[in-house]
Parts: C-alpha cells; structure tokens; sequence
C-alpha cells in the first residue's frame, strides 16, 4: 500500500500486481477508453505483465476503482498511461490522488522525465506539475496502423 495525501477515506493505492482485476481493467479500457478501445484482453494483459501497475482499491472490498501502469527503466524516463478511474467514483479525486502517487513512487529513480498523452484531461495533469512539451517539433512517433 502507498501513502497518499488526498486520497479519499476508505480507498487504498497498491502496486501489487496480484490485485489488478485485469478482467475489470480490460473491460474499463477496451469498451470506454478512447485510446484503447477494441484492445484486446491477450494485449492488455500482456501490457500489464510488462509495466509497474497502480490499483485503487475500496480498503472494505477491495474492490478496484481505479487503475495506471507505467512503462519505464526506473533510470532515466517513464511513461504514463491508461490512466482510469471508474465512473463510479469519478469527481472524489481519486484519479489526481491516483496521479500523484505515481509520480512520487517514481521520484527516488531520479528519471529525466515522466510522459503522458492525453486528449481532455491537460486540467488534471496540470494540477500535479504536467506542462506541454517545450520543443515537440524534437519528438517523432512510428506508427505501425490503426
């Protein structure tokens, strides 16, 4: 379990990989996630075995809530992703507190950067230190298809 200031009462945040509901993530991202949607559950838990993953848990249930998985080598640059809360318990701040943990469990790495990619949430990230990339014309991506 990792401290978190401003996470909502009755509501954990662990690394555990043994407590991603990986069903219940794959459903959340392949059927409500605009950059995952159609994922497949084979490719999703193949995502999840190769990254540091995040669960928000009800502490009574444990029931998951919330989710984030970070790719990186733990040295120099991390990149975060699928970042989702449930709608269920969305506007209690559990995604910014979410956010937050994330950022400080990497801080003692000493990584260069964090990345992320969003389309609508630039607010949230903003609130925890997120800023537009200064030079994107220095950044290229290969695509391989839709």
């Amino acid at each position: 379990m990792i401290p978190t200031p401003g996470l909502p009462e009755g509501y954990e945040i662990s690394t555990d990989p043994h407590r991603i509901d990986a069903a219940r993530v794959h459903r959340w991202l392949s059927i409500d996630a605009y950059w995952a949607l159609g994922r497949s559950r084979e490719k999703q838990d193949r995502a999840i075995e190769g990254s540091l993953n995040f669960g928000v848990h009800e502490e009574l249930t444990a029931k998951q809530v919330a989710y984030a998985r970070v790719i990186t080598d733990r040295a120099t640059f991390a990149w975060l992703c699928d970042v989702y809360v449930d709608p269920s318990v969305r506007g209690k701040g559990i995604g910014t507190a979410l956010v937050a943990a994330v950022r400080e469990h990497l801080r003692p790495y000493g990584l260069r950067r964090i990345l992320l990619a969003t389309h609508d949430a630039h607010g949230v990230y903003e609130k925890l230190g997120f800023t537009a990339l200064d030079r994107p014309d220095q950044w290229m991506a290969h695509t391989f298809g839709p």
